[in-house]
């Protein structure tokens, strides 16, 4: 039986961040370097690993969350190997080297404890209101784990003049350096969107990627609501 289930069994540590298959995110933990997560995310650990939900520096930036768009983190610390995963979603993995990435919360699982962050109004949708106009903005040196349900596809934007146009309900993360607008249209609903008469859309432009995910399920995206 063991010879049967060696093929799952855990690859040596190459990476403070990897993925262990497509579903399953591997941390090494070391003390000195800890790392904030969803709360609940943890599966399994190695070693000795603590864990502090909704530390105080937490709570501090999060407050800026509306009601319902922000993502409960707990901070660990430790040595050991550390195993998170969000209810079978695909993990994507990120090194920062100094440059940042703009994250919906639902789709955050993991960052460097030492990264800088904080929650911010996505510009450039202000005609835009209600919820949905929030995001996580994480930047600096160090690692950031992402969660889509599905194989997303990262596109390049190219910094051209052509605007890459998402459906909110699919939009993962994007390069923070975009320019970001709001769309409303009713010519594209049945090509974008799942809405019941107009199809919103965000358009983005200028040099950078944007991250999307196969999936326009609104029970687990933060719709923009007009």
């Amino acid at each position: 039986m063991t010879q049967q289930l060696a093929g799952h069994a855990p690859a040596p540590v190459t990476a403070r961040m990897e993925n262990h298959g497509n579903h399953m995110l591997k941390v090494a933990m070391q003390t000195g370097n800890d790392l904030l997560a969803r709360v609940g995310s943890m599966v399994a650990y190695e070693g000795f690993v603590q864990y502090e939900p909704n530390p105080p520096a937490v709570r501090q930036i999060a407050k800026d969350w509306m009601t319902g768009e922000g993502a409960p983190l707990m901070k660990c610390s430790g040595d050991g190997l550390l195993y998170l995963a969000d209810y079978g979603a695909n993990v994507v993995v990120l090194n920062l080297n100094g440059d940042g990435i703009s994250v919906n919360a639902t789709n955050l699982l993991a960052f460097d404890a030492h990264l800088t962050w904080g929650v911010e109004r996505v510009k450039g949708l202000a005609k835009f209101a209600g919820q949905g106009l929030w995001n996580t903005k994480i930047s600096g040196q160090g690692w950031v784990a992402l969660t889509s349900r599905g194989k997303p596809i990262v596109v390049d934007c190219g910094g051209g003049e052509d605007e890459t146009y998402v459906d909110p309900d699919a939009l993962v993360a994007w390069s923070p350096n975009l320019k970001v607008k709001g769309k409303r249209s009713f010519r594209a609903q049945s090509l974008i969107g799942r809405g019941s008469g107009e199809a919103y859309q965000m358009a983005f432009s200028g040099q950078g990627i944007v991250v999307v995910q196969p999936s326009e399920d609104s029970t687990d995206r933060l719709r923009v609501r007009g």
